[in-house]
C-alpha cells in the first residue's frame, strides 16, 4: 500500500532505490573479495577429489588447488591434507588459467608464512622443528613448512649410515644456511645436539678418568679406527689399539654393534675426543709368550718372510721371531732362499728373548742340536736313543707330517727338517730384530 501526504494526496509505495553510482554488474562485482596473483586469501574447502581442490574464497568462482600444490611432499592423498569445511590459507597463483579456473596453492602460503618464520629464527639463532619427510641421496628432507634438507653427516653426532630410521620422526635442527631466492634451507640436527647437550657431554667427560675400563658399542667402522658408543658419547679406538697384531683394516677386528670392553687412553676436554684401547684389555701375546717360553728351548714355526739379513718365523700368535743369516746353518749362507722358503715349518731354538723391547732371536743352526721343547709340545714329541726329539703316538699328526713331506719333495724336504748333527765350532749369536724387519744396529 502507499501512503497520503499532508495535504491528503496518496503516493505510491516506492518498490526500489537506486542508491548506488555504478551498474547493477558492477555492483555484484563489488561483492566479491579483490583478489591478484601472488596474493594470500582464505577460503573453506567445498570439495575434494584427485584432480584437486576445491576452495570458496568469495570470488565469483571458486578457487582449484591442483595435486602438486596442496603440500611440500609429492604423491600425497589430498584427503591427509585438508577436511571438508576446513578454513585453510591459500595463494593466489593465476586468476585463469587455459581452462578458466582460478588456481590456488596451499603449499606456497605455507612457504611465505615458513619463509618469515625461519628467517626470523634464523636471525635469532633458535632452533626449528619438522617431520622427515624423505630420505634421498646424501640426507634426509623435513618438513618445516617448506622443504629442510638436513645432510647425513648432520644427523647425528657422529656419521649415520643408515637413514630410513628417521623416517616420519620429529626432529630439532639448527639452520645452517637460508637462500630465498634458490628456495634452500640446509638444517643440522648435530648442531642441535652440540648446543643442547654440552652440559651433559661436559659431564660425561668429567667422569672419564685415562686408564678406566668401560663397556660400549662399536657404532661406526672407518679406515683408521673404530667408534665405540660409550652411553653419553663417542670414543676412537685407533687401528693401532684394536689389537695386538698388526691390522690391515678394523672391519677385520671389530664390527658394527658389537659390544666391546676398551680402557680409556686419554680425554681432550678441549676438543671433547676420547681415546679408546681394546688390546689394553685383552692379554699381550708377547707376555703370554714370554711366560710360557725361555732361552735355550725349541719351538716350531713357519717362515713369513724373507730379508737380506736372514728370516722371520712366526712362533706364535702374533709372534715373529728373526733367524739372522748367521744361524741358518752351520755352512756359509750366501742368501736365506738358499735355506728356507716363505710357508716353510721348521724347528728353531729360542736365543734371546728380549720381551721389553718385545724381540726374539731364535735360530735353526742350533735347532739342529736338540734341545728341550717349549712346554706346549711336551706329549707330543719324545726322545730317541739317540736324544732326538721324534713323533708319540699321536699317529694322525704323524699322518700330517707324512703328507707335508710329499708335497714339499720327499724325504729331502725330511731331512731338511730332522734335527741336524752338532756343527764343528758354534756361529755366533744373531741380533735381536723387531717385527718391522729392520736391520740389526
Amino acid at each position: 500500500m502507499g501512503t497520503f501526504d499532508a495535504e491528503g494526496t496518496y503516493v505510491n509505495r516506492q518498490i526500489t532505490e537506486r542508491d548506488i553510482s555504478t551498474s547493477f554488474a558492477d555492483a555484484i562485482d563489488d561483492t566479491f573479495v579483490d583478489i591478484k596473483e601472488g596474493k594470500l586469501v582464505t577460503g573453506t574447502v567445498v570439495k575434494i577429489d584427485r584432480d584437486g581442490v576445491l576452495v570458496d574464497i568469495g570470488y565469483k568462482t571458486e578457487g582449484v588447488i591442483p595435486p602438486r600444490e596442496l603440500h611440500i611432499k609429492n604423491d600425497i592423498d589430498p584427503n591427509e591434507v585438508v577436511k571438508l569445511g576446513e578454513k585453510i590459507e591459500t595463494l593466489v597463483l593465476t586468476l585463469e588459467d587455459k581452462e578458466g579456473r582460478l588456481l590456488l596453492s596451499k603449499k606456497r602460503a605455507q612457504y611465505e608464512k615458513a619463509w618469515e618464520d625461519i628467517e626470523r629464527k634464523k636471525n635469532n639463532d633458535e632452533f626449528v622443528e619438522g617431520v622427515v619427510i624423505e630420505v634421498v641421496k646424501g640426507g634426509l628432507i623435513v618438513d618445516i613448512g617448506l622443504r629442510g634438507f638436513l645432510p647425513a653427516s648432520l644427523v647425528e653426532l657422529r656419521r649415520v649410515r643408515d637413514l630410513s630410521p628417521y623416517m616420519g620422526k620429529p626432529i630439532q635442527a639448527k639452520i645452517l644456511e637460508l637462500d630465498r631466492n634458490r628456495n634452500n634451507v640446509v638444517l643440522s640436527r648435530r648442531g642441535f645436539l652440540e648446543e643442547t647437550q654440552k652440559e651433559k657431554r661436559d659431564e660425561f667427560l668429567d667422569n672419564l678418568k685415562p686408564g678406566q675400563i668401560r663397556t660400549g658399542h662399536i657404532s661406526s667402522v672407518v679406515a683408521f679406527g673404530a667408534f665405540v658408543d660409550l652411553g653419553g658419547m663417542d670414543g676412537l679406538i685407533h687401528v693401532s689399539e684394536l689389537s695386538w697384531k698388526h691390522v690391515e683394516h678394523p672391519s677385520s677386528v671389530v664390527e658394527i654393534g658389537q659390544e666391546v670392553t676398551v680402557q680409556i687412553l686419554e680425554v681432550d676436554m678441549s676438543r671433547e675426543r676420547i681415546s679408546l684401547s681394546l688390546k689394553a684389555t685383552l692379554q699381550d701375546p708377547w707376555q703370554e709368550f714370554a711366560s710360557g717360553h725361555e732361552v735355550g728351548q725349541l719351538v716350531y714355526g713357519r717362515v713369513t718372510k724373507l730379508v737380506p739379513f736372514g728370516a722371520f718365523v712366526q712362533v706364535g700368535e702374533g709372534i715373529e721371531g728373526l733367524v739372522h743369516i748367521s744361524e741358518m746353518s752351520t755352512h756359509h749362507v750366501e742368501a736365506p732362499e738358499q735355506v728356507v722358503s716363505p710357508g716353510e715349518e721348521l724347528w728353531v731354538k729360542i736365543v734371546e728373548l728380549d720381551l721389553a723391547r718385545r724381540r726374539i732371536s731364535i735360530s735353526i743352526k742350533q735347532a739342529a742340536e736338540g734341545g728341550e721343547l717349549a712346554a706346549e709340545y711336551h706329549g707330543q714329541f719324545e726322545v730317541d736313543e739317540h736324544g732326538n726329539w721324534v713323533g708319540g703316538d699321536d699317529t694322525e699328526r704323524e699322518a700330517a707330517w707324512a703328507d707335508y713331506y710329499k708335497e714339499v719333495g720327499g724325504e729331502e724336504a725330511g731331512a731338511k727338517d730332522a734335527p741336524a748333527e752338532a756343527p764343528v765350532a758354534a756361529a755366533p749369536e744373531a741380533e735381536v730384530v723387531d717385527n718391522a724387519g729392520d736391520q740389526p744396529a
